[in-house]
């Protein structure tokens, strides 16, 4: 048999002597004690929910319980569904990157653009080239201007250790 992930107390777990009652078509029945209203439940072959603990006056309704999860997972699934994942793919590149590798790696971020996934470019600086920041945010700005018409440069260059980046989103 599976259990089901309880959220709710149901049945033998509600532990008020006096609970309100609300039918399964959401009439509100009238006071009675836990131990009718479980009664109850069973001959109509469902299962007391507590959906409201209030000491004063806890409300408990008549439901299927299985089938209440059940559809709860199911909204919950088809939300899930419906969201968009935004992916950040990153493209490396050195500041002193030749022509067909510069227009080699536009190619691949207009590609992942129109996927709908952000870009983030970085320049890797290593050895003396750190002493070259000026070529790297060149290189940077290339790519922005060269993708201008389909991105928009979230993040300006960015200096962080031996690397600098940018990054950019796709229009809407």
């Amino acid at each position: 048999m599976n259990k089901i992930k309880q959220d709710l107390l149901i049945n033998d777990q509600i532990r008020f002597k006096e609970v309100q009652v609300i039918d399964s078509e959401g009439n509100k029945l009238e006071k009675m004690s836990i131990h009718d209203a479980i009664n109850l439940a069973m001959d109509k072959n469902l299962d007391l929910v507590l959906v409201s603990s209030n000491p004063t006056n806890p409300v408990c309704k008549l439901m299927n319980y299985g089938k209440y999860k059940f559809e709860q997972a199911k909204r919950e699934k088809e939300s899930k569904r419906k969201q968009k994942i935004f992916e950040l793919k990153e493209l490396r590149v050195t500041p002193n990157i030749e022509e067909h590798d510069f227009n080699f790696k536009v190619k691949n971020a207009k590609k992942f653009l129109s996927e709908g996934n952000k870009v983030k470019i970085t320049v890797r600086f290593r050895g003396r080239e750190l002493n070259y920041v000026k070529l790297g945010e060149q290189v940077l700005n290339k790519f922005s201007e060269e993708l201008s018409e389909i991105a928009t440069l979230e993040k300006k260059p960015l200096l962080e250790g031996k690397n600098m980046f940018i990054i950019l989103a796709p229009n809407k």
